[in-house]
């Protein structure tokens, strides 16, 4: 079974193409990422550079292995195969195998910009392993992560977003707000208590992938390899389990997906039809996986920067500023974060692909009943326009907001902010024509909406840097 996947796999055309494409943009970012680090010899330049790599594979991984897997339950095809001897878990262990597999090959891509810097005495040459192998794990983590999320039942994901918006509360709070005062607020509470919560949260700041990566990279006294080495630990015990999981649901996800009862499907507000039934479905369809946590998570930092923007100088005393400090020295300030923003929005502007049917029969069977009705061109536009808007709304509101906190704080003018917001509209509307035509032509534009979302802006950003703005 596992050989007729990969072999499988290895002759699609549509595989091969998307293959080299991300192989393509792995090089290129990957090259001028190490361009910079060689030619820059400040402290930051390493750390930065390991987590550009540390980025991209995480990226790559949602890309290649997440929403593959969470796009095979799609094709109804995929039950001729579940009624036959194979069980079930093996089957999405192959195509998780080839997915894996996959992204590697594209980790390895940038292995000779590597060799040139540790040629050049800029890395070390026991960095090179370490920064091959952490991203492709973090991202198989990511993208088995997303894997399991989405095959989960309908009721454990809505808890599990209840869960989620109470940890993101609780960062908020305390992370963010009391920052570098936490400690002595922790102090009012019982010894024991505050003591256990401080080495927690210590624990979580200093073991996570960045982190350890740019203490590994930095100028001061690098990490010896048992942190490094427990850390890919836990990694790779995070993917078998997430492995173990996606594998015991997916023959269940796909009958939730295909044979649950209607009425399961819309207990929540079904909304007016109105005059254009086919975006009430595009909007629908688009919502089934909303992303709320990731809005909860950027609309609530970027209220609390807009907040603390406008306060200025009379920012309490008793809260923190650290966060914000290194946004506004690292990460552009107002004017970086509301950039994030308006790119976020402009994410299912450019990825089209996965609001239609995900494989050429079921769109033809639905082509089908839409050839019975009055439906032309037109109404596709608008469908795919009305659920890229539904999805990238509330980063707009929050891009909208910071602008807004920018001219109130005296840091930006009406006309710099009317600038911005016009560019915004551009490079969205940009991003839906270029995706929108993608669709129409029939194209899976995954790496072409890599390259709108993830590479343009960080070509730009590492230009900048280089100090070549034109």
């Amino acid at each position: 079974m596992v050989g007729a996947v990969f072999r499988t796999a290895a002759r699609s055309r549509v595989r091969q193409i998307s293959l080299r494409r991300g192989a393509a943009i792995h090089v290129a970012v990957v090259a001028i990422a190490g361009w910079h680090a060689l030619h820059r010899s400040d402290a930051s330049a390493l750390p930065l550079f390991g987590a550009i790599l540390l980025v991209l594979g995480i990226v790559e991984g949602a890309a290649f292995v997440g929403w593959r897997l969470t796009q095979v339950p799609k094709s109804r095809s995929l039950e001729f195969l579940l009624a036959s001897p194979v069980p079930p878990q093996r089957l999405f262990a192959a195509e998780a195998a080839v997915g894996l597999v996959r992204s590697a090959m594209l980790t390895l891509t940038g292995l000779p910009v590597l060799l040139v810097l540790a040629g050049y005495g800029r890395l070390l040459w026991t960095d090179v392993p370490v920064l091959l192998v952490m991203p492709w794990t973090w991202g198989a983590v990511t993208g088995l992560g997303l894997t399991v999320w989405a095959y989960e039942t309908p009721w454990l994901r809505r808890w599990g977003e209840r869960v989620v918006l109470l940890v993101i509360l609780l960062y908020l709070g305390i992370g963010v707000l009391i920052g570098e005062n936490l400690r002595s607020a922790l102090a009012s509470l019982p010894h024991s208590t505050g003591t256990a919560l401080w080495q927690l949260l210590l624990a979580v700041h200093h073991y996570n992938p960045f982190t350890v990566l740019s203490v590994w990279l930095g100028p001061g006294p690098a990490w010896s390899w048992p942190e490094m080495v427990t850390l890919q630990i836990v990694a790779a015990a995070l993917v078998v389990g997430l492995w173990w999981r996606s594998g015991c649901r997916f023959q269940g996800h796909f009958h939730d997906r295909h044979y649950r009862p209607i009425e399961a499907k819309h207990r929540g507000r079904r909304g007016t039809i109105g005059s254009r039934p086919l975006s009430w479905w595009a909007v629908r369809r688009v919502m089934e996986y909303s992303g709320r946590v990731n809005i909860w998570l950027a609309g609530g930092f970027g209220v609390l920067f807009a907040i603390y923007t406008m306060a200025g100088p009379a920012w309490p005393s008793w809260l923190g500023r650290s966060v914000f400090d290194i946004v506004d020295r690292a990460g552009g300030g107002v004017a970086g974060l509301a950039t994030a923003m308006v790119l976020l929005a402009a994410v299912p502007a450019a990825f089209q692909y996965g609001l239609w049917d995900s494989s050429t029969q079921d769109r033809c069977r639905r082509l089908e009943l839409l050839l019975a009705t009055e439906l032309d061109g037109t109404d596709y536009w608008l469908a795919a326009a009305a659920a890229a808007w539904r999805r990238g709304r509330g980063y707009a509101a929050v891009a909208v907001l910071l602008m807004l906190a920018s001219v109130v704080a005296g840091t930006a003018t009406g006309m710099q902010v009317l600038a911005a917001l016009a560019a915004a509209v551009i490079l969205w509307g940009f991003c839906f024509a270029v995706g929108y035509r993608a669709f129409t032509r029939g194209i899976r534009a995954n790496g072409l909406g890599m390259l709108l979302t993830i590479g343009l802006p960080l070509l730009s950003w590492i230009l900048w840097q280089m100090g070549l703005p034109q």
